[in-house]
């Protein structure tokens, strides 16, 4: 069956709603989510979202803020013009009904993270992205011009591919027409046709064994554009945030916010050593890829499992109303935050690579754009300043807003696209042929692709991913369509993009640290030892 829609939004999270509740002010928008329409990265964004707000503070310490923690990748318009668009998207959210913590004078309570030179972090206590996503869904799901479906699956976009035209990433006029999309419920495949699409399908941590994502992120949109041969770039910067709760059994990984550090938390290993100034002069407040890096030497090095993050100094009431959240998910594990200390360990948590997009959110694709965690903008570069994600996705959905609707009266319907072909397909009658292959696609990545690498690490992963891949495609091709067998298709795909990317960069940076660097000059670029010293 063929649907209609002016605009497309793939994805349910601040990128996507805060596009949709613009665009539907010109034409009708129907968004896709493949679960509850709440759930996304966004709703478990606990920091915040960094912009200058009051000073001392200004546009070019937090550039300069970004540029460094980027690593020297970051794309400086890029960076300038998000930063400087800030404020207005934040006015913007809270016209929307997101409500900040503020000061008892009634300003902005504004918090510290790692990596940042001043307070510029607006938050609503430790559940700042759960507060955002409510309030936006709320606004989207009242409006009589969008249409939310969830529970169903975007499988592949459409392209002149569908209508039999050779298309290769080379091509300058490849067109998005709309996506074939599945009702999980039904098993059902429809044609949407759009003029517009929006990809705002989040990130991709469970790639990994541990990762902080929900299980909504498998990458589709990122594997999608890819197949399609839309251009991709920086999957190998994937960041893993230093400090989830080392809690087994957790799936996903309890995110330890970085404001905790930022308000006094201390990284002690199991000995009690404050370590991190071993690593770099901030310590505990480093950027997250020294940080990372840090505990996972001394993981290694002691053999240990986690290692501590001791919040005993910090005021038990200010914690506790601060991060209401983290104390009560601590107290239910029988850990008491102001006099015992918690056990962290990183996770895979941001994917900073992605669908490569102009300064207008377009893709190398005509008429599909692509906002938040699945777009590469040139904004994070090596590694992402933290709380800035939250901000790139307001500013590019707005900037693929305003494009977008001047494009609108261009396009047209493709109403020659095919409907999905179920052909010589049938029912899979074992699903351990997927849920195995993905456990060990997580346990190759996590082995191999993780915080540290090597060039041996790299290529043991692809061969082995080589033999996924293959196993994969065969069942595909014979198989009828299901949301976990797109979702393993799609997540090998990720891991090809991401060690590709990294065996093709062959100098350590930012995200991506080898132990095979030929140029390695100092401390943090080599293998990190019991001997480094500040």
């Amino acid at each position: 069956m063929k649907k209609e829609t002016d605009f497309l939004v793939i994805g349910s999270g601040i990128a996507g709603l805060s596009f949709a509740l613009k665009a539907a002010a010109h034409g009708t928008v129907c968004m896709v989510t493949k679960a509850e329409p709440e759930e996304s990265n966004t709703k478990y964004a606990q920091g915040g979202i960094a912009a200058v707000i009051y000073a001392p503070d200004t546009y070019e310490k937090h550039i300069a803020d970004t540029l460094e923690c980027g690593a020297g990748l970051c794309n400086e318009e890029v960076v300038r013009m998000v930063v400087s668009e800030a404020p207005e998207r934040i006015r913007e959210l809270v016209s929307w009904g997101v409500n900040f913590d503020k000061t008892p004078t009634g300003e902005f309570d504004l918090a510290m993270e790692g990596a940042h030179s001043e307070k510029r972090v607006l938050h609503h206590k430790d559940a700042t992205g759960y507060e955002i996503e409510t309030s936006l869904l709320r606004q989207a799901q009242a409006h009589k011009n969008i249409t939310i479906l969830d529970h169903h699956f975007v499988v592949d976009i459409i392209t002149q591919h569908h209508l039999g035209k050779e298309v290769t990433r080379r091509n300058k006029d490849t067109r998005c027409f709309g996506a074939y999309v599945l009702d999980v419920e039904s098993g059902k495949v429809d044609t949407f046709l759009s003029k517009i699409t929006l990809m705002a399908s989040g990130g991709a941590g469970h790639v990994y064994n541990t990762t902080t994502n929900p299980t909504v992120a498998t990458g589709d949109g990122i594997a999608m554009v890819y197949r399609a041969k839309g251009q991709i770039d920086n999957m190998e910067f994937m960041q893993f945030h230093p400090t989830s709760l080392f809690n087994p059994g957790d799936h996903p990984s309890f995110l330890i916010s970085e404001a905790v550090r930022g308000m006094g938390g201390i990284l002690k290993n199991c000995s009690g050593d404050a370590f991190m100034k071993k690593y770099d002069e901030r310590g505990s407040l480093a950027p997250r890829d020294i940080v990372a890096r840090a505990i996972d030497n001394e993981m290694k090095t002691s053999g240990d499992d986690f290692v501590w993050l001791d919040c005993t100094r910090i005021d038990p009431v200010t914690f506790r109303d601060h991060f209401p959240t983290i104390y009560d998910k601590c107290m239910s594990i029988g850990i008491q935050p102001e006099k015992d200390l918690i056990p962290v360990v990183p996770a895979a948590h941001y994917l900073c690579g992605g669908i490569r997009v102009d300064m207008n959110a377009r893709s190398s694709i005509q008429n599909l754009y692509a906002v938040g965690e699945c777009s590469s903008t040139g904004l994070h570069g090596a590694n992402r300043l933290a709380s800035n994600s939250l901000l790139e996705a307001v500013v590019y959905a707005h900037r693929a807003y305003e494009d977008s609707i001047r494009m609108l009266t261009e396009v047209t319907f493709e109403r020659t696209i095919p409907e999905w072909d179920t052909s010589g397909t049938e029912a899979a009658e074992e699903m351990i042929l997927i849920t195995q292959s993905h456990r060990e696609l997580r346990s190759i990545m996590s082995s191999y692709v993780g915080i540290v690498r090597s060039d041996l690490r790299l290529q043991r992963a692809l061969d082995r991913l080589e033999i996924l891949y293959r196993e994969t495609e065969a069942l595909y091709e014979k198989t009828t369509v299901s949301r976990d067998l797109c979702e393993l298709r799609n997540l090998i795909n990720i891991a090809y993009l991401i060690i590709k990317m990294a065996m093709n960069r062959r100098h350590s940076i930012g995200l991506h640290y080898t132990l095979d660097d030929p140029d390695a000059v100092n401390p943090l670029q080599r293998n990190f030892s019991t001997q480094l010293t500040p």
